[in-house]
């Protein structure tokens, strides 16, 4: 028997249980992995309050998560690459990595280099993927000017680094208490709410080039305001905007893959890319832990340890 996450129908926090379910068992080129950490993550929440059960229908009862990190624990048929106690970073797409034991294809892992801390680890793959998707979305390169709104939640935190990283001047919106924390990875940190459109001009009065939205609420129609071509914004999370103006709305596909998961990891234990952890949560708070992420106030990551 093992620990995971379930639930048994579409609703808030309070339908999440954590139950003794029967140990899972690796198929041919897959892996059975013991979870040190689990991030969590908006998109996870939208599925479990049934938005998008016409494109993602639940099978109930259901489990939960897409990030991990862990250790492999048995390895199926036909896996030559893994062996057991092999340390790893990887993904799910069963929903299932909210849990103590879970099964993954062997191609959706890379190894976790010692530098990467579990919490970052198991946080890495939603986010960091997200992350180098919008900003290749948009395009950003030397001599571009990108604002990032969400800047310090957990894609924004990544995008705005890996913005930087291309060789982009970054504009941050974020509340004031994570200014510092922008302004330390080279990002001008301006604050969100009324008036944001004079502050962003008065910060970039050359004008701006391309804009990635984490955060939604009105953030699409401010690109435009500011001149920002639909070509060169994205949003990753308000997809009416983007079928109402035009602008992309594109997700995390052209990035999720080992391959990248790989090169995020390596940029991590190098120093290089900061993913910041807000808060870790034992596996059996995990409503807690949803509860916490739901408030859209936390920089970076919220991560469960089973």
């Amino acid at each position: 028997m093992a620990r995971a996450v379930r639930f048994d129908e579409y609703g808030e926090i309070d339908v999440l249980e954590v139950r003794d379910v029967a140990r899972p068992q690796p198929g041919p080129g897959e892996v059975l992995v013991r979870v040190r950490a689990a991030g969590i993550n908006p998109g996870e929440n939208a599925i479990r309050l049934g938005v998008f059960r016409d494109v993602w229908p639940a099978t109930f009862p259901s489990g939960q998560g897409s990030d991990l990190a862990g250790v492999v624990e048995e390895v199926g048929p036909d896996v030559p690459t893994w062996s057991a106690g092999d340390q790893v970073i990887g993904w799910v797409d069963t929903r299932a990595s909210h849990a103590e034991l879970v099964v993954v294809p062997a191609e959706h892992l890379v190894r976790r280099d010692p530098a990467v801390p579990w919490e970052v680890g198991g946080a890495l793959f939603v986010a960091g993927t997200t992350a180098h998707a919008a900003v290749a979305a948009v395009g950003a390169g030397p001599g571009d000017t990108v604002v990032v709104a969400g800047a310090a939640g957990g894609v924004g935190s990544l995008a705005v680094q890996l913005a930087r990283r291309a060789g982009a001047t970054v504009i941050g919106l974020a509340s004031e208490r994570n200014h510092a924390w922008l302004a330390e990875h080279g990002v001008i940190p301006v604050s969100h709410g009324e008036g944001v459109a004079d502050r962003v001009r008065a910060a970039a009065p050359a004008g701006i080039d391309a804009f990635v939205d984490t955060f939604g609420s009105g953030y699409v129609d401010l690109a435009l305001e500011l001149g920002v071509a639909p070509d060169r914004t994205n949003t990753i999370i308000d997809f009416a905007a983007a079928a109402r103006t035009g602008v992309k709305a594109e997700g995390m596909s052209g990035s999720a893959t080992a391959e990248v998961l790989g090169e995020l990891a390596k940029l991590v234990a190098a120093g290089e890319l900061e993913v910041p952890v807000a808060a870790t949560y034992a596996l059996t708070d995990v409503r807690a832990a949803y509860e916490d992420l739901m408030r859209r106030r936390t920089r970076g990551k919220i991560v469960l340890r089973p």
